[in-house]
């Protein structure tokens, strides 16, 4: 899942849920583009504007704007007037990446997983006093259970996705499920990974 936010719709022939393909599974794949999308999400901002918020050189977030234009996440908005009088090209968020779904079998982790990073750098950003609420916990799960829960978190999330745009005068909260196994341990108490 992504983390876009104020202009996603509800689904309609384009934005029903299905799997990425391998190009935007490759766009996705970077964590600057995910705070890309999800700065866009929120408003429409130019290359300067992206570059200035995330502390990058603006040729890097062309770079990345691109990569994210040509999968169809972000689209050019409206030209408009700058503060100085100079022309601005800002983008958005298209609402796409909100009705996609990965296989974890489609993920390339050997550089590390680009929505946890996005994410971890948006919340250090954004300050402890930002978190809203929190839940941390421990199951024993069967894959079964792992689907069935995966499956409910979705369908909550996707209920409002589909509404976000009722509630844009709101302020925005960013967040991210992630479930993972915990480190296997001997019979000492050692951690053997897992």
């Amino acid at each position: 899942m992504s983390e876009e936010s104020s202009s996603v719709s509800a689904p309609g022939p384009d934005n029903k849920r299905r799997p990425a393909t391998p190009q935007e599974l490759k766009a996705m794949s970077h964590p600057l583009r995910v705070r890309i999308l999800r700065l866009c999400g929120d408003s429409e901002l130019t290359n300067k504007q992206l570059a200035d918020r995330l502390g990058v050189d603006p040729g890097t977030v062309y770079y990345h704007v691109r990569q994210l234009v040509e999968a169809g996440f972000l689209e050019p908005a409206a030209v408009r007037t700058g503060e100085s009088g100079a022309l601005e090209k800002p983008y958005r968020s298209t609402g796409k990446s909100w009705w996609l779904t990965v296989s974890l079998e489609d993920l390339d982790l050997s550089d590390g997983l680009a929505p946890v990073e996005a994410f971890q750098q948006e919340l250090a950003e954004a300050g402890p006093a930002s978190v809203a609420t929190f839940a941390r916990f421990s199951l024993h799960l069967s894959p079964e259970d792992v689907a069935e829960l995966d499956r409910r978190i979705v369908a909550v999330l996707d209920d409002f996705i589909e509404t976000d745009a009722e509630r844009a005068h709101l302020p925005a909260h960013g967040g991210i499920f992630v479930l993972h196994r915990t480190a296997a341990r001997d019979g000492d108490g050692a951690q053997t990974g897992g």
